[in-house]
């Protein structure tokens, strides 16, 4: 290339850019609804003709023919594209997305001082003909609830109580009515200094201030006439404890969980003090879901992090993933089970040399299902809950069915499990060609049968089912390689995992030279996959 030529990315049909990388949709985990037939997708899509990003939630059918239904925010007619139903919200500073009910969808929006909630109900019908399913929207968004601040997130809602559960940023006084007002205080303190005596001073690019996170539960129900009521009476479940959850920066749902009468939550260790930035010690704690019990911890205090808290649909058991040292990031996770009944704590995988990163307990609470990584993949794994021992321990004697996890999947990265009921579990699903889609695995009561009546490990031999298409339009053509992994002998003559991304253009036994560009791999994820999908061309 000349000095004077300017550079430019290839373009055009079958190569996939960094402009198409930009504008390819960008789905989140599917989640599925109590009745576990329709599924939500949180969408977002980059336009560079408008120089936005579009917002928009899928709704698909896990059994049935229907096509999705796609809820655009800023859409304003309804049009057929791409074998998808699309309507508009008439929400155009949507947020998140959560089932309140199994036809009922509750979407957050910005409004004038702080969130709005609407109710948005969703049907599932069979045509006029009579020979099809028509999923559509049933009504305009309705609207439910208002909150006082526009940084409350995290939402999860139990439909057998009527609560709502999130995460909001207060002062130390908890109050999260008053939180406006303080924030005026605040930034009318008269200088911009910022002064520490504890640590941790910064998290990545944003400087900490007085507020902490903290969990709120308000009641959210339906009345006789199916008329949304809304107390608007907040309950700050951390009051009085200092814990903070979820847990910064990186938090999330994935910090909390909760059950018809439950929360139970991780928080870094009250205990530690002012030396936060030097550990990685946090405590799981759990507590009345409207806040009439003080927190109880779960956790031994002999611990390092813990991730991933879970509890059972019954309300017996706990579950979360705990690391053995604190002070440590990247030590291996292990199950911890906690029995609520019988106030025993075990360690599930003491031995297994996997590291898990999500939980989920089967609804009938006697299987968990989880994801892990293994061999630069995120497969799903499942154990049965074996019975409680007798005493608190990390190293139970427990027969190999209860510590030799089946695999479920084999192949790219799983994430979003959840079990539903009738023996399903649903899971979304990334690979080096595609971002996430929908995915269900059915008949898992013939496989945990299999696996309780047998003392060595079974194998899993049952069809994955894809639920939706999110981005098969915009790939076609591309031809994107897969990979292929491959070993070789590395430091120390240990075995070091490998993977190819064969170039565009590429045809196995034709000689040619193409350049090579190494990257350190830990395991499949979105960002990564989209980087080496435009290498590859």
């Amino acid at each position: 290339m000349s000095p004077n030529q300017k550079f430019r990315f290839k373009e055009g049909p079958g190569i996939f850019s960094p402009k198409n990388l930009v504008e390819l949709r960008r789905p989140g985990a599917g989640v599925a609804n109590q009745a576990g037939d329709l599924v939500l997708v949180s969408v977002s899509e980059y336009s560079f003709d408008d120089q936005k990003n579009k917002k928009s939630l899928i709704v698909a059918p896990i059994e049935s023919s229907a096509k999705p239904l796609e809820i655009q925010v800023r859409v304003v007619s309804l049009v057929r594209f791409l074998n998808v139903h699309t309507i508009t919200s008439q929400l155009e500073k949507g947020g998140e997305a959560f089932w309140i009910q199994s036809r009922t969808i509750a979407h957050v929006v910005e409004g004038e001082v702080g969130l709005e909630i609407y109710a948005l109900d969703v049907a599932l019908r069979t045509s006029s003909g009579g020979d099809t399913d028509v999923l559509a929207t049933t009504n305009n968004p309705v609207l439910i609830a208002k909150l006082p601040n526009k940084s409350a997130t995290n939402f999860r809602y139990s439909i057998e109580s009527g609560v709502l559960v999130f995460s909001d940023y207060v002062y130390s006084d908890g109050n999260l009515t008053s939180v406006a007002e303080q924030d005026d205080a605040y930034e009318s303190r008269g200088n911009s200094a910022y002064v520490y005596d504890t640590t941790f001073e910064r998290h990545w690019d944003t400087w900490v201030g007085p507020k902490k996170s903290s969990l709120f539960s308000v009641s959210l129900y339906q009345d006789a006439d199916r008329k949304w009521v809304f107390d608007g009476q907040f309950i700050n479940l951390l009051q009085g404890t200092k814990h903070s959850s979820p847990v910064e920066p990186f938090g999330g749902t994935d910090d909390f969980d909760i059950s018809r009468d439950q929360v139970v939550y991780t928080t870094l260790d009250p205990g530690l003090k002012n030396e936060y930035a030097w550990h990685t010690k946090q405590n799981v704690y759990i507590t009345d879901i409207r806040g009439k019990s003080e927190p109880r911890e779960l956790t031994s205090s002999m611990q390092g992090a813990t991730h991933s808290p879970v509890l059972n649909v019954q309300g017996t058991q706990v579950a979360w993933l705990e690391l053995d040292e604190d002070g440590y990031e990247s030590d291996r996770a292990k199950i911890v089970i906690y029995d609520l009944e019988k106030n025993v704590r075990f360690t599930l995988t003491q031995d297994w040399d996997r590291s898990p990163d999500r939980l989920a307990f089967s609804k009938e609470g006697n299987f968990i299902y989880f994801t892990a990584g293994d061999e630069a993949k995120v497969k799903v794994f499942v154990l049965p809950v074996p019975p409680t021992p007798p005493e608190t321990t990390t190293h139970p004697t427990l027969p190999n069915k209860y510590i030799t996890p089946v695999a479920l999947t084999d192949s790219k990265a799983a994430s979003g499990i959840q079990p539903l009921f009738h023996g399903r579990l649903l899971f979304s699903q990334s690979s080096f060609t595609s971002p996430n889609d929908v995915f269900v695995i059915r008949n898992l009561r013939r496989l945990e049968t299999s696996i309780l009546q047998n003392e060595e490990p079974v194998h899993f031999d049952g069809q994955i089912q894809q639920i939706t298409y999110l981005t098969e339009s915009a790939l076609h053509g591309m031809n994107l390689d897969s990979g292929e992994s491959f070993w070789f002998k590395g430091a120390l003559d240990k075995n070091v995992q490998g993977w190819i991304l064969k170039p565009h253009g590429w045809k196995d036994g034709k000689t040619k030279k193409w350049p090579v560009g190494p990257k350190a791999l830990g395991k499949i994820n979105g960002l990564l996959v989209g980087i080496l999908m435009v290498f590859e061309h």
